[in-house]
C-alpha cells in the first residue's frame, strides 16, 4: 500500500463518523427543502456552496419568507462566526500547507471537522497535512452527498412528509437545550428568549430576526466590556 493510500484509509476511518451523522441530517435537509417547494438540485448545489449545517436550514426557510435580505446576510454572519474562531485554533496545525490545501481546510472547517483534526494524532509515518485535508473532503462530500440524496429522493419518491417543515425548529431546540445544560450562568439564553419574544411581538416576524440578533451583539459586547472590566480593573477606562 503506497504513503497516499495509507493517510487516505486513516483519514476515512477517522472521518467515517461524522460522514455518517452527515449523511442522515443533509438527506433529512434535502428532504426538507423538497418539502418546501425546492428541486432536488437546489440543495444540493446550497450544501456544495455554503456548507454551513444550520445555516442551511436558516436560509430555507427565509427563502420561503419574505424577501429580507439583510436578515439573511445577519442571521448566516452571527451563526456563521464561530467558525472563525475554529480558524485561528487551527493556525498552527494548517500552517506550512500549499494553497490549494489551505483553501480546502479553511472552506471545509465545519464544527466536526473541527472537532477531528483539532483532537486527530497522526502515525508519524504519515502526512499530517494531508491526513487533515482528507478528512475535511470526506466530511465535506458526505454532506453534499446527503443532501443530494435527500433531495432526489424526495423528487423522485414524490415524498411530502407531514411535520417536517418542524424540522429546523427540532434542530434549535434541542441545540437550545444542550447549550443550556453546558452553561454555567443561563443569562444569555434567557435574555435570548425575553428578547426574542419582544421583537416578535412588537416588530412582527418580517424583521424581528434582524432586531433580534442587533440587540444579542450589542448585549454580549457590553457584558464582554464589564466582564473585562471585572478581571482588568486598571487597564479598561
Amino acid at each position: 500500500m503506497s504513503e497516499k493510500q495509507s493517510e487516505l484509509k486513516f483519514a476515512f476511518q477517522k472521518a467515517f463518523p461524522v460522514m455518517i451523522g452527515y449523511l442522515m441530517l443533509a438527506m433529512g435537509y434535502g428532504l426538507y427543502m423538497h418539502n418546501l417547494g425546492f428541486s432536488f438540485w437546489f440543495p444540493t448545489i446550497m450544501a456544495a456552496v455554503i456548507y454551513g449545517g444550520s445555516v442551511e436550514f436558516i436560509v430555507a426557510s427565509l427563502l420561503v419568507a419574505r424577501f429580507a435580505p439583510w436578515n439573511v446576510f445577519l442571521v448566516t454572519l452571527v451563526v456563521g462566526f464561530r467558525q472563525f474562531f475554529y480558524s485561528l485554533a487551527m493556525l498552527n496545525k494548517y500552517r506550512n500547507t500549499s494553497i490549494f490545501q489551505r483553501l480546502i481546510l479553511i472552506f471545509g472547517e465545519s464544527d466536526e471537522t473541527f472537532s477531528v483534526n483539532y483532537a486527530l494524532e497522526v502515525p508519524t509515518n504519515l502526512k499530517t497535512k494531508l491526513v487533515y485535508t482528507y478528512v475535511t473532503i470526506f466530511n465535506y462530500l458526505a454532506w453534499v452527498m446527503g443532501a443530494f440524496l435527500g433531495g432526489f429522493s424526495g423528487h423522485l419518491l414524490g415524498i411530502q412528509l407531514r411535520g417536517l417543515n418542524f424540522m429546523m425548529t427540532a434542530l434549535f431546540i434541542v441545540l437550545f437545550l444542550e447549550q443550556f445544560l453546558k452553561e454555567q450562568s443561563h443569562l444569555s439564553s434567557f435574555s435570548g428568549l425575553i428578547i426574542t419574544t419582544i421583537s416578535l411581538l412588537v416588530i412582527g416576524k418580517t424583521y424581528f430576526l434582524l432586531v433580534t440578533l442587533s440587540f444579542l451583539v450589542v448585549e454580549y459586547a457590553i457584558k464582554y466590556y464589564l466582564d473585562q472590566k471585572r478581571v482588568f480593573p486598571h487597564d479598561i477606562d
